[in-house]
């Protein structure tokens, strides 16, 4: 059986197209593939989530998060490339060029991931040998771990790990428990683990918006039950058996890619990024 994607996997693929719809150039990413397999209903334009202005610093983040990333990828010549929680990502139609050196790992939601299976195959993208998608049922307490290997990664060979928009929706032990894991990745590996500061030491401008997305999340059934401190998450890390982790906020991510623009484009703050080695 099939089922759609959750309402945060859209509307984060909607915010990136809206990035290449209604921010000025240079755009961070240019990713319209995520709307294309979404299919929003018309109007969605007019959602309040999607509110050019009042939006505009959370999906900022979004795209600098990706690019970051992915720029990681690259600059680091890792060949594996595992997503947590994969959602509408499009690293691999965005990038066929990089179907030949990297692997990428697609770990979600049987339902969800078939629903993405079945829109790819209507967009005519065809999955390449290079695209593993590892359905993985959460809920039913799977072997996720199992299903990678079963998948293919390659345990001698280095991997990077995106974990992006999960960590507040599960509990921290259960956070502690994947860390554990990907420590055992093979030297060389790098871990990229976004999590939500507790709101009141977000930037009292950006508040009111997280306040609000906590309670949209809460209302749709998924809340978010997991805040971390910078020395938290990083003890959390180095606990797990990683060589070194250190904490940075979205914000100071995205700022190297935001420099010197003109139309004042600024990334929200309240979320923060984990890098940890192994």
């Amino acid at each position: 059986m099939t089922s759609e994607p959750d309402s945060s996997a859209v509307r984060t693929a909607l915010w990136r197209a809206l990035h290449v719809e209604i921010d000025a150039e240079p755009h961070l990413i240019e990713d319209e593939i995520g709307l294309a397999l979404a299919a929003p209903a018309d109007g969605w334009r007019d959602r309040p989530d999607m509110h050019p202005f009042g939006t505009r610093p959370y999906r900022a983040a979004i795209v600098a998060r990706t690019r970051f990333v992915e720029d990681l990828l690259v600059d680091e010549d890792i060949g594996q490339y595992i997503l947590l929680g994969a959602g509408l990502d499009t690293f691999v139609q965005r990038h066929p060029e990089l179907a030949e050196r990297v692997v990428v790992f697609e770990i979600d939601q049987p339902g969800p991931q078939a629903w993405k299976r079945e829109r790819l195959d209507a967009l005519g993208y065809r999955v390449p040998d290079s695209l593993r998608l590892v359905p993985v049922d959460f809920e039913a307490e799977d072997d996720w771990w199992r299903a990678l290997l079963d998948a293919g990664l390659d345990t001698q060979a280095p991997a990077l790990v995106s974990s992006s928009g999960v960590s507040m929706y599960i509990t921290k032990a259960a956070t502690a428990a994947t860390l554990q894991r990907l420590a055992g990745l093979a030297p060389g590996s790098i871990v990229v683990m976004t999590f939500m500061l507790p709101l009141d030491l977000a930037d009292p401008a950006d508040r009111p918006g997280l306040e609000g997305a906590a309670r949209g999340a809460q209302a749709s059934g998924t809340p978010w039950i997991s805040f971390f401190t910078h020395d938290e998450m990083v003890a959390l890390a180095l606990g797990a058996g990683f060589a070194s982790a250190r904490a940075v906020t979205t914000a100071a991510v995205a700022a190297p890619y935001l420099h010197g623009r003109t139309d004042g484009l600024t990334a929200a703050s309240g979320e923060s990024i984990l890098l940890a080695r192994t």
